[in-house]
Order: structure tokens, then sequence, then C-alpha cells
């Protein structure tokens, strides 16, 4: 198994692509420990994690919250001596034109999508320098390198994931900690599912591959990121979207 003996924190584990993520992890031997602001659905992961006799505990996350996200890594770090690896997954959204959109949600859109995810990497990275050793899969969008209609905050937000994670891994490479950066295409989500129906048609029809993508997949390539396959790679940005965004 490709994470044996490994401890690694996925937040957004409650559902999605963050659920997949923490699954696939435990099933090929990591220890995982999902930050979620969704209680019920972070409790239902963990369930399903011990009904297959998968190490997975819950602990509740709000990332807008700074003094709840040191909480939360202290409460990591009480429970294990390293933390091996960091999947930043949380994120939200909401369709809509910008010029519609009320300054509290670019707050919210911010705070979860891009400042949530610094908050957290600085909380868990002083015992990765330590032991020189780690690893960083920040799960951004395609949105964040094309664009994005009526997500434009969003977007702004999820480009600035990518350019944190380049920033960080020049940093972090003298202390032999990869960060990479995984990007979303169009995902059978519950967020994707809470689209108009002819929004979700149209983004079908534009996907070479003609069907958006299963949370699995992109929890395949996160983990590529994590095992020791990527060893010597960081900074770099993946895009999971069946050649929807085929970019340099």
């Amino acid at each position: 198994m490709e994470m044996q003996d490994r401890t690694v924190i996925v937040t957004g584990g409650a559902s999605g692509i963050g659920r997949a993520t923490a699954l696939l992890l435990a099933r090929e031997g990591a220890r995982v420990f999902i930050g979620d602001i969704d209680e019920a659905g972070g409790r239902t992961t963990a369930a399903q994690a011990a009904s297959e006799g998968l190490a997975v505990e819950f602990l509740p996350l709000d990332l807008t919250q700074p003094d709840n996200i040191t909480d939360f890594a202290a409460a990591v770090q009480a429970r294990v001596e390293l933390v091996d690896g960091l999947v930043n997954g949380a994120g939200w959204d909401r369709i809509q034109p910008f010029m519609e959109n009320p300054p509290d949600m670019w707050d919210r859109l911010i705070a979860i999508n891009l400042v949530g995810a610094v908050r957290l990497s600085r909380a868990v990275l002083p015992p990765m320098i330590a032991a020189q050793q780690g690893k960083i899969v920040n799960i951004s969008s395609d949105a964040g390198r094309v664009g994005s209609m009526g997500e434009t905050v969003y977007a702004a937000a999820k480009g600035g994931i990518i350019a944190f994670t380049k920033s960080l891994a020049r940093e972090m490479a003298r202390y032999r900690i990869n960060i990479n950066c995984v990007c979303p295409g169009p995902t059978d989500t519950p967020l994707f599912q809470g689209q108009p129906e002819r929004m979700r048609e149209a983004l079908t029809r534009a996907i070479p591959f003609r069907r958006i993508a299963q949370p699995e997949e992109i929890a395949d390539a996160v983990m590529f990121f994590l095992s020791r396959r990527s060893d010597y790679i960081t900074g770099q940005v993946l895009s999971v979207s069946g050649g929807l965004t085929m970019v340099d």
C-alpha cells in the first residue's frame, strides 16, 4: 500500500473530492484526519471508513476562523508525532455574475478558498520543516487557470492558490518538502449537482471526453502527489479535466 504508516490531513473531507481523497488514502494505508465545517458529513465519512476498518478521524474545522484553524492543527499534532501530508481540499462557491455579488460573498470566497489554506499550511509546516520532510497538495480549480463566467472571485481565489503553491514550493524545497497543486475541471460533487441542468449539460458537452470527472479521479491525482512517486516533483499544477483546459 502506497501510503502505509503515513499521516495525512484532508480538509473538505465531508463530501465530494475531499471524501474520495480521504477514503482512497486510508485504503492505501494512511491514517487520515479530515477537517470540515459540515460535521454531519464529516462523521459520515469517518463512519464509512470505520466500516471498512480504515483509520479516518473527523475533527470540526471552520476555515473562516483563524483560531479554529490553529486549534484544529494543534488537535491533530497532539494525536500524532508527525503529519506527513496536507491536502487543502475544502472549497466553496456560488455561481453568480460578478456585478451581482454582495461584498460579504467575496470575503467568504477568499477566506475559504485561499486564506484558510494559507493559514492551515502555516500551522502544519513547522514540524515538517524540523523533520525535513512532508508534502502539501493544494486543490485549486481550472477556473483559477483560465477563468470562469459567474465565478470571478472564486477564480481569483483559486488562482491565488496556484501562485501560493509555486511560491511556497520554492521556499520549502530547501527542507525537502514538496508542494503541488491539482486543478479539477467539472466534477460530480454536490456543488456541481446544485447547478442548473442546462449549465451541467453545456459543461459536459464542452469536455473532449464528453463526461464530467468522478471525485475518485481527482483523488488519484492527489495521491500521486502525496506518494513517493512524486518525490522529485514540486511547484507543479496538474489539471484533471478530461481535456477541457489544455493550457501550458
